[in-house]
């Protein structure tokens, strides 16, 4: 397979914006990321577009792909739309990777745009919780809530605190505050998380990411073609994985982690090992559930998590910078979205373009999206890891 590099990443900010539709938010997204590459768009020889739940908000089925890119200028190419929960930006970008890789194409687009925002906040809640077995519903499932038992049962397990989660919190809205794409840009204490009202007992309303909407989109080349365009670092994608829940065994007390097996496949694949990743995003949807990540992802052994933060690892100055786009509850979470948020930003921390919320000279990158539910476990899960 050829080395890929990720030539131009682009955002539209995220938020509530209720006078645009998808078309507004991918097309800025895909022109600031080809602007960023210095690529034509006629170069782009392929897309994949991920939006997961466009059809229950507007309507638009099928097609939304084709749509969007014909209202930012872009037809005639090959164009495969991709629905796999909030993995769906991060599944898109595999797509991509792959089409590049395998030497199908040399130029490949890949876009994650959501719009969820609605002026009736529980049309949201609705439609978001149709990422999940619908059978569910009938039991009155919702993530807030999957989110809070998982999380009551970390505690007892790990022996962290509220004050812990708040705390995860406190980081990310300061790397928030300095995020112009973010949806909330206000930072905040623990104690101001902890008086935030309640949601569903451990969290607090500060701990959740808000309903909104976005887009982000990356240019994907062979690192021959990048050389010819840039003189900037090259960041080449050296893994990329996706996996979804499997069955598990009812009477295994300990079963198998679904992101721990995602990560394990992409550092195998990378030939690198999480002692070796510098800055990370990854997928808080509920910002203390970081810590469980933590240790999913191997930064540090299990019930350990909370000494990262106590030593301040994890922070903008520490050795392993972990969301310092400010996660999900600071920069938003429009599903599909969110995953090419997450490699944009981890694209500039490795370029050194971060501004104020930039890491220490990071050298590899690593970008965990997880989505959906199925059977009690995660639906889908993408790893990426990323090398200046």
């Amino acid at each position: 397979m050829r080395n890929v590099v990720v030539l131009g990443v682009g955002m539209h900010s995220f938020g509530k914006f209720l006078d645009k539709s998808l078309m507004d938010l991918g097309r800025t997204a895909i022109w600031n990321a080809i602007e960023d590459s210095r690529l034509s768009p006629k170069d782009i020889e392929v897309a994949y577009v991920g939006n997961s739940l466009g059809g229950l908000v507007t309507g638009q089925e099928g097609v939304r792909g084709q749509v969007i890119l014909r209202d930012a200028g872009l037809s005639g190419l090959p164009i495969i739309n991709v629905e796999n929960a909030c993995a769906s930006g991060t599944t898109a970008f595999r797509g991509a990777w792959l089409e590049v890789a395998s030497g199908v194409h040399d130029v490949a687009l890949a876009v994650g745009v959501e719009k969820l925002f609605l002026p009736d906040t529980s049309e949201s809640i609705k439609i978001l919780a149709a990422d999940s077995d619908i059978r569910l519903r009938d039991f009155g499932f919702q993530f807030t809530a999957h989110y809070a038992m998982k999380l009551r049962k970390y505690m007892q397990t790990s022996g962290c605190t509220k004050m812990d989660f708040a705390r995860v919190v406190e980081k990310n809205s300061f790397n928030a505050s300095m995020n112009p794409y973010a949806q909330n840009r206000k930072p905040l204490s623990a104690e101001q998380v902890l008086g935030s009202r309640l949601i569903a007992e451990p969290l607090h309303l500060y701990m959740c990411a808000p309903m909104g909407d976005g887009a982000a989109a990356a240019i994907l080349c062979t690192e021959a073609m990048a050389r010819k365009f840039t003189n900037r670092p090259l960041v080449t994608i050296i893994s990329c994985s996706l996996r979804s829940g499997k069955f598990q065994d009812p009477n295994n007390s300990e079963p198998e982690n679904t992101i721990a097996l995602t990560a394990k496949s992409a550092y195998e694949l990378a030939g690198v090992g999480p002692e070796d990743i510098d800055v990370a995003e990854v997928h808080d949807a509920m910002a203390p559930i970081e810590l469980c990540h933590y240790e999913e992802l191997g930064f540090c052994p299990e019930g350990e998590a909370v000494r990262l933060l106590d030593e301040g690892r994890t922070r903008i100055t520490g050795n392993i910078t972990v969301n310092p786009s400010g996660g999900l509850a600071g920069r938003g979470h429009p599903v599909a979205a969110t995953g090419m948020a997450q490699v944009a930003e981890v694209v500039w921390q490795l370029r050194g373009e971060a501004g104020g919320r930039q890491t220490f000279d990071p050298k590899v990158g690593l970008v965990q999206t997880s989505g959906g539910f199925v059977e009690d476990d995660t639906a889908a899960a993408t790893v990426i890891i990323l090398k200046r």
